[in-house]
């Protein structure tokens, strides 16, 4: 299972870049089940499909996009169960993902141990990831070897086994995995910082669960949530490697096509309101202290969501110039971007002189409001992002959380046609209005000497 982590995204674009490019060809609109569609414009007028190698169709009630490709062997399938935080309360959380671990101790159909024998012989992987947005599993296996691994990713989603030993077992490896959720500086900065800012938002629940909440959720709570929640109208299905629609079709319809339709909706979260400048501070005797603030962005579905990733790239650069290149106050400084269905940025530094530091990263962020900046080197730095594309080698794995993300986030899979092109088009007065609207409101947190702790961190913010 992947450590789930506060988020804290790189104000580096290329990831982005890199699998909007390789996602290129990709539509979505819900078509009845068993038909591929083109997609459908804001304006009502149909699209054409973006590619040969592309398709979106539903199977039994599950939205499915794949994109088929003969560049490597290798075939990566996510399935993601959609709503996130949102299908949770504070008494359960870490409900779905305890569910999804405990389905690796065995199914209906499989042991434990056959289990893993299984996926060793197969040299394949299931790997979940459980988020705000989605909780995902997916398989990651050859191609000659897909057909098997998906029917143990499908088994483990509706048949779990749930013994009530192994879910103990379960029970203790996420809780120890909770408790240490804090114990470093970063991740402590970076739990407060988000509490801090998403109070009162369904981002504000953990996906992994509380110390509390693990340990009150009972073997029968997890056998009627797996009843209820584990529907056809929750799961988004994208395939990326070298298998064709048929295959996934008999697939599909073979295994979670099965599952009780359900009456989800996919509907955006609320966004985060421009909140009141604040700082929480955590004592620590540390060598360094550290400092994260977050402030709220647009939705994804807006037009400001790429002019908001150039500004805090934009942000980054100066800040990593005049903080750690020239002044030596710092080893890490960054202005980073919250890539989810419900934006934020954020500021970030670790520094002996958190005053001093502060200060600047305020008049950096000031002049990027006040100054227009030089389009010339705009367009060098938004070059340079799809240039650093060309340089790195995506993952089919990649290109399917992008895939997700363009059809949830943006409404169309087609999203990452216009990608790369809606970067290009953001100018310099788009950067300075983006500035000027959203870099406000920061509730910052602060993990060390408490003496030197900027108490008035929020001033200028």
């Amino acid at each position: 299972m992947n450590a789930l982590t506060n988020a804290r995204v790189s104000g580096s674009l290329f990831r982005g870049v890199a699998a909007a490019l390789l996602c290129v060809g990709a539509v979505t609109a819900r078509p009845a089940d068993g038909q591929a569609t083109g997609a459908t414009a804001p304006n009502g007028t149909s699209a054409k499909a973006t590619g040969p190698t592309t398709t979106d169709f539903m199977v039994d009630g599950v939205h499915v996009v794949l994109r088929q490709t003969t560049a490597n062997d290798v075939v990566a399938a996510n399935l993601y169960l959609l709503g996130g935080t949102r299908q949770l309360t504070p008494e359960t959380q870490g409900i779905e993902a305890m569910l999804l671990i405990a389905s690796e101790r065995g199914t209906k159909r499989f042991s434990k141990d056959a289990l893993r024998a299984l996926t060793a012989r197969l040299g394949s992987d299931i790997v979940i990831d459980p988020a705000v947005d989605w909780s995902m599993i997916g398989a990651r296996s050859l191609r000659d070897s897909f057909d098997s691994t998906w029917m143990v990713l499908a088994d483990r989603v509706t048949a779990p086994r749930l013994d009530s030993a192994e879910v103990e077992r379960v029970r203790e490896q996420i809780l120890s995995d909770v408790s240490t959720r804090r114990d470093s500086p970063d991740a402590l900065v970076a739990a407060l910082a988000d509490s801090a800012t998403w109070q009162g938002h369904p981002y504000a629940l953990q996906p992994l669960g509380t110390m509390e909440s693990i340990t009150r959720i009972t073997l029968d709570d997890l056998k009627k949530y797996e009843r209820e929640q584990m529907v056809t109208s929750r799961m988004l299905l994208v395939v990326v490697g070298n298998v064709d629609r048929a295959k996934i079709e008999q697939l599909v319809h073979a295994t979670i096509g099965k599952q009780p339709r359900g009456s989800y909706r996919w509907t955006p979260p609320p966004t985060l309101p421009t909140g009141t400048p604040s700082l929480t501070i955590a004592p620590r005797s540390l060598p360094t202290n550290y400092l994260l603030g977050y402030y709220s962005g647009p939705p994804a579905s807006s037009s400001d969501y790429p002019a908001l990733r150039v500004a805090t790239a934009v942000l980054s650069g100066r800040l990593f110039s005049e903080i750690r290149s020239r002044r030596n106050l710092t080893y890490a400084v960054d202005a980073p971007f919250i890539e989810r269905a419900a934006s934020a940025g954020g500021l970030y530094v670790t520094t002996t002189a958190p005053e001093t530091t502060l200060a600047l990263m305020r008049a950096e962020v000031k002049r990027l409001q006040e100054d227009e900046i030089d389009p010339s080197g705009l367009e060098r730095l938004v070059q340079q992002f799809i240039t650093e594309y060309f340089l790195n080698n995506e993952t089919n794995a990649a290109q399917a959380d992008f895939i997700a993300r363009a059809v949830l986030y943006r409404g169309s899979a087609l999203a990452a046609d216009r990608f790369v092109d809606e970067l290009r088009a953001v100018r310099p007065e788009d950067v300075r209005r983006i500035a000027r609207t959203y870099m406000r409101g920061v509730r910052f947190a602060y993990v060390g000497d408490p003496a030197q702790a900027p108490r008035r961190a929020e001033a200028g913010f």
